[in-house]
């Protein structure tokens, strides 16, 4: 592969417990049925923008769930620096990519500045060339407009690149647009539901990175 496109949450960080708390918290101070740790990491990988509206019952335009984001990301940039953590070999395997002349890019159902913000403070923000968050697209995961962007942008060999992803949603994108998949095992919430997807690589460590 010359080219690898990480998604964000729970592939290069584990994230998952901000998630959990600030989603919860959003829920009970809107008094609307409190999504529970299941539901919250079976639909991790897809923008608040597509899950809040289906676990509120809200239409998508509805005014409500706009204070509902704006709670959500206010909470979760308080609480994510304690919460969001690199997993072990992760910093050393971008590295590794990096001395071997891969272009690493992320595609995240982030907004963009948060994402920078994030792997600027876990210390990998150099090791990319772009990143794409949900404000950038128009259609969400797993529509494969972010990972189109980055390859008319960069005019990027989809036959030479990857999406490592943790969830089905990163997996089904990359398909869609064409280029390999790999499951990023470490961080997977349901592997079974990834080996479903039938992903060309099923990576259980960091490390093996390399090897693809």
């Amino acid at each position: 592969m010359e080219t690898y496109l990480f998604d964000f949450d729970n592939t290069l960080a584990n994230s998952g417990e901000a998630s959990v708390e600030s989603v919860q918290k959003v829920f009970t101070d809107a008094s609307k049925p409190v999504p529970t740790r299941e539901m919250i990491f079976s639909e991790m990988g897809l923008p608040i923008e597509t899950s809040f509206p289906m676990w509120a019952n809200l239409d998508a335009n509805d005014v409500q769930l706009q204070k509902m984001y704006a709670e959500f990301r206010d909470y979760y940039s308080s609480i994510e620096a304690q919460n969001t953590h690199l997993f072990p070999g992760i910093k050393e395997a971008l590295q590794d990519l990096k001395d071997a002349g891969h272009q690493l890019y992320v595609v995240s159902s982030k907004s963009s500045a948060p994402l920078a913000r994030n792997l600027d403070k876990l210390g990998i923000g150099q090791y990319f060339t772009d990143l794409i968050g949900s404000d950038l697209v128009e259609n969400y995961k797993p529509a494969p407009e972010g990972i189109l962007k980055l390859v008319d942008k960069y005019r990027l060999n989809k036959q030479q690149a990857v999406m490592i992803g943790d969830a089905i949603f990163d997996l089904q994108m990359g398909k869609r647009a064409g280029v390999k998949t790999a499951a990023a095992g470490w961080g997977a919430y349901d592997l079974h539901a990834i080996k479903a997807e039938r992903p060309n690589y099923l990576l259980e460590q960091p490390a093996q990175l390399l090897d693809i």
